[in-house]
C-alpha cells in the first residue's frame, strides 16, 4: 500500500474556528472583558494562557489556566473563554473534542469597566377601602367542652 506523500487528505479533521476569524474573537474578548478591581488597584498587566476543550457543537466544555497571572485575572480569563462559541462542525459522524490554548492579554490601557446601569424601581399602588361589614352574630350554635379526669 502506497502512502500519499505525507499530505493529509482534504477531508482531514480541522480545528473549529470562531465565527469571523481571529480578529472577531479578539474583538469579542475585548468587549466582554471586565478588568478585575484587584488587578487595577495593583496595576497588574500580563497574559493568561488558558487550555480549553471544544466539543463538536462549538461549546467550550472545559477551561484550565495554564499560566497564571493572579489578582482575579485568571478567573476573568476563564469566564471570557467559557463565553466563546465556535462554529459547529461534525466530522464524519465522529464526536471529537478539540484542545486549544488561548492567550488572554490584560493591558491597563485597554482596561475599562462596563458602565453600571443604576436602575430604580418604582412601585405605584392604590388601595381602595373595602366596605366595613358588621360582624354577624351566629345564633343557634352552642358548643360544649367536657373534661373527664380518669384518676
Amino acid at each position: 500500500m502506497k502512502k500519499s506523500g505525507g499530505r493529509k487528505p482534504e477531508s482531514f479533521i480541522k480545528q473549529p474556528n470562531f465565527p469571523g476569524g481571529k480578529m472577531a474573537m479578539d474583538q469579542f474578548i475585548k468587549s466582554n472583558m471586565r478588568y478585575p478591581d484587584e488587578a487595577l488597584e495593583n496595576k497588574i498587566e500580563g497574559t493568561v494562557a488558558v487550555d480549553l476543550d471544544i466539543d463538536v457543537f462549538g461549546d467550550v466544555i472545559e477551561a484550565k489556566v495554564k499560566h497564571k497571572l493572579g489578582y482575579g485575572c485568571d478567573e476573568e480569563a476563564i469566564r471570557i473563554v467559557k463565553l466563546l462559541k465556535f462554529e459547529k462542525k461534525r466530522y464524519m459522524g465522529l464526536r471529537v473534542v478539540f484542545h486549544r490554548t488561548l492567550n488572554i492579554h490584560f493591558r491597563l490601557h485597554n482596561a475599562s469597566k462596563p458602565p453600571v446601569k443604576e436602575e430604580t424601581l418604582k412601585y405605584n399602588y392604590t388601595s381602595t377601602p373595602s366596605p366595613v361589614k358588621p360582624p354577624e352574630k351566629e345564633g343557634g350554635k352552642e358548643t360544649y367542652n367536657i373534661k373527664i379526669n380518669l384518676d
